[in-house]
């Protein structure tokens, strides 16, 4: 049990206290939902994640250190806004869409047209999510969406991470990835992906008798991996070791960043630029709203196992929030890595913990607003943030190789036909070499090429089609 006052206390089957505002409900931390311990803890070395977004915006804009950090803070910030509305999804990035957001940003100049692009970007998948969650219309747009264009987007974002900046692209084409951390990409590879992904250790962590530190390594899910990759890249000497200049606190540079990073320094982008940036915009989506099913997927498996708490869990609610977050981060303090709905790994992490019962966690909202709440505050703390600075960069390519590694599967359990895996494979392909307006187009006209005109084929009277 978490601290709390009496105003966070609900009766047995009921939705947590709170204050109702529609299909959201304001709700407070203490005063209606507690501070837990151990998503305090996990927050200390979990924020390193999203604190390698720094480490995009040096790469892309050539940003103060000081500038960057702020905007990580600011959109960390905005994470709290799920929970605070009601919202039990622990949010996050759009990660598999990160490498194709910075291919897409790469075709304009470094400065404010690539800042203008970004804006447009941010801002047209703000626009997106609000439409479709105010509307109803997401399930029904995603329904719609053939398998094989689906699969071949994720796959395609797969493709990109793998031979992007921060994958495995050569160092002179400019990579920094593997071509300048070889050793140390390579070690916490092995560990992130023998944790996450491997039979044997799934096996091993289900056996009840499993040991304590066996289920730690399970629940911080990819952090040992970086973990183990930051200390054999001190080792190797891939990475300097840190040095901690100050003891105090961060003072964000909010001022600076809204006046002069945002559009009210740069302005709204033009309508070529808007236009330029919508195809990338629904590719950004389409990536978002299967994280939003995996999510709403776990917190209804955790609504089934905890009968004491009913968790309101609704997909235009968080269509809506992460509209609002796109809209304030895309007009103050635009990133690349865009918000998106869930973050998988932590959602998973917090409700295994929720489902241990009542006396692990009083309620799913204690533990997802104390880990949001505790990720910015660690950000504040310099000391911290100076202990994992030189490891930003490989952070942020382990980051990406689990993605990738995750999204292959994913794509290629979507589709079953030959003609599903031809369409997908072909979209991938182009989306992740061309961008996404070439990805889509052709995954379009080879679905209604490949799929749809075998289809009516076979409908054809008297036509016998070959086994």
């Amino acid at each position: 049990m978490g601290l709390q006052l009496k105003t966070a206390q609900r009766k047995y089957g009921e939705e947590q206290p709170g204050i109702k505002m529609g299909i959201f409900t304001l709700r407070l931390p203490f005063v209606h939902f507690p501070f837990e311990l151990p998503e305090m803890l996990q927050a200390l070395f979990m924020f390193v994640t999203g604190l390698a977004a720094v480490t995009f915006l040096q790469d892309m804009f050539g940003m103060p250190f000081a500038i960057a950090l702020t905007i990580v803070l600011f959109h960390e910030i905005t994470y709290c806004i799920h929970q605070l509305f009601g919202d039990p999804i622990i949010s996050g990035w759009i990660t598999p869409a990160i490498p194709l957001t910075i291919a897409f940003l790469s075709k304009y100049g470094m400065g404010m047209e690539r800042l203008e692009a970004l804006i447009a970007l941010q801002l047209l998948v703000g626009i997106i999510f609000l439409v479709l969650g105010t509307t109803g219309l997401a399930q029904k747009l995603t329904n719609k969406l053939p398998n094989s264009i689906k699969s071949g987007v994720i796959f395609g974002a797969a493709i990109s991470a793998v031979i992007g900046k921060y994958g495995f692209l050569s160092a002179e084409s400019g990579g920094k990835g593997f071509a300048l951390y070889p050793f140390s990409i390579s070690a916490g590879m092995i560990v992130a992906y023998f944790l996450l992904f491997s039979k044997g250790f799934k096996v091993v962590r289900a056996n009840p008798d499993a040991k304590t530190f066996t289920k730690i390594l399970a629940t911080y899910g990819m952090v040992p991996g970086i973990i183990v990759g930051m200390l054999v890249g001190f080792i190797t000497k891939e990475v300097p070791l840190p040095t901690i200049d100050s003891w105090g606190f961060f003072v964000p540079q909010f001022q600076t960043v809204f006046t002069t990073w945002s559009v009210f320094g740069v302005g709204l982008p033009s309508w070529d630029i808007f236009l330029a940036a919508l195809p990338m915009a629904l590719v950004a989506y389409i990536i978002a709203f299967g994280d939003l099913v995996v999510g709403e997927t776990i917190l209804k498996r955790a609504n089934e196992k905890r009968p004491d708490e009913y968790i309101d869990v609704n997909s235009n609610r968080t269509n809506i929030l992460c509209g609002i977050r796109n809209m304030i981060e895309g007009s103050l303090a635009p990133t690349v890595t865009l918000a998106g709905p869930v973050w998988a790994a932590m959602t998973v992490a917090v409700t295994e913990r929720y489902m241990q019962g009542k006396k692990a966690m009083s309620t799913i909202f204690g533990g997802a607003g104390t880990f949001n709440i505790m990720k910015f505050a660690c950000i504040l703390f310099l000391p911290l943030v100076a202990i994992f600075k030189p490891v930003l960069p490989l952070a942020i390519a382990l980051t990406l190789m689990v993605q990738a590694f995750a999204c292959f599967f994913i794509s290629m359990e979507m589709i079953k036909s030959n003609e599903e895996r031809g369409v997908a494979g072909i979209t991938g392909a182009i989306l992740a070499v061309s961008g996404p307006t070439y990805g889509l187009a052709a995954g379009f006209i080879l679905y209604f090429l490949v799929q749809k005109v075998l289809t009516q084929q076979e409908r054809l009277p008297g036509e016998t089609v070959a086994e």
